[in-house]
């Protein structure tokens, strides 16, 4: 299978480029490090002729809540124009690909009930929920208007090794890691809100989902989820377990968002039936690997 990867280069990107190079796919890398400005139309027009993709994963985005409020228009416009030039570029140059736009569970917002299913309405809550909603809808218009084969992801949390610090398990692994390699005990790690409940599943379950989409999976829409929302709180108090130290809990105020879900959970029945999928890596073993990883690249 010849597929190319928008985002190839970020955390997930760079899981999927992993999980298509172990099952033999030829893997073109469509991302900014690859030389490819996906703002630019004609840019990424000639990038997918040049790849000649069969399936194309669309996962560039700027992907930060925060940094979303702190920017807006940037995200909401950077977001929605590399969707747009990447979907008319595969009308135009690879029309029989398969395309899947990655998004995001933030999509809902506050929910009516728990857990949420694709059925839910939307209701995004925050400058890259909304950004990532609008690409949807993009993708939706494609199928519906030109015949495109869209699946569109709405990914919940996900973590593992290689993930920015920007993010909440990667800065609290990163901050055990950091402890241990002091010969603290116990090890400060300082969070936001701690009664916070996410729905996280590991970053490589969540390639193996996208990967599985594309092979099986008819054009529509596809939660990516564990079911499962541990609050802040209480993957803190993993981390020490699996890490083997004794953790101080400290919430910065500042941390604590304004406008914040207090819970978002999906229900990943649909992209089971369709696929076969269940998330199977344990969130120990994705808190582990992430410490772990920290420790190995303490930069």
């Amino acid at each position: 299978m010849r597929v190319a990867i928008t985002g190839a280069s970020g955390f997930a990107g760079g899981h999927l480029v992993d999980a298509c190079g172990t099952a033999g796919d030829t893997v073109v890398p469509l991302s900014r490090s690859a030389g490819v400005d996906l703002l630019d139309a004609e840019a990424a027009r000639r990038a997918v002729a040049e790849a000649a993709p069969e399936v194309l994963y669309h996962l560039a985005a700027k992907a930060s809540v925060g940094r979303s409020w702190e920017d807006p228009r940037r995200a909401l416009t950077e977001n929605v124009t590399m969707t747009l030039n990447v979907l008319e570029a595969v009308r135009a140059e690879a029309p029989r690909a398969t395309v899947v736009v990655v998004g995001t569970g933030e999509v809902y917002g506050p929910p009516e009930r728990l857990p949420v299913t694709e059925d839910a309405p939307l209701h995004p809550q925050n400058p890259y929920a909304v950004s990532k909603a609008s690409a949807e809808l993009l993708g939706g218009f494609y199928a519906d208007a030109h015949g495109c084969q869209v699946i569109r992801t709405r990914a919940f949390n996900h973590a593992g090794p290689r993930q920015s610090p920007i993010y909440a398990i990667a800065s609290f692994a990163r901050q055990i890691a950091d402890g241990r390699r002091r010969g603290k005990n116990p090890v400060r790690v300082v969070t936001g809100n701690p009664d916070v409940r996410r729905d996280f599943t590991d970053v490589r379950c969540v390639a193996r989902a996208y990967r599985l989409l594309a092979a099986r999976a008819p054009a529509g829409v596809y939660n990516v989820c564990s079911g499962v929302t541990p609050s802040i709180r209480e993957i803190v108090a993993l981390l020490g377990e699996v890490s083997g130290v004794r953790v101080e809990h400290e919430v910065d105020p500042q941390l604590v968002r304004d406008h914040e879900v207090m819970e978002i959970r999906g229900a990943h029945d649909r992209i089971s039936e369709a696929t076969g999928w269940e998330p199977v890596i344990p969130l120990e073993r994705t808190l582990g690997d992430a410490v772990a990883w920290w420790e190995a690249h303490p930069g």
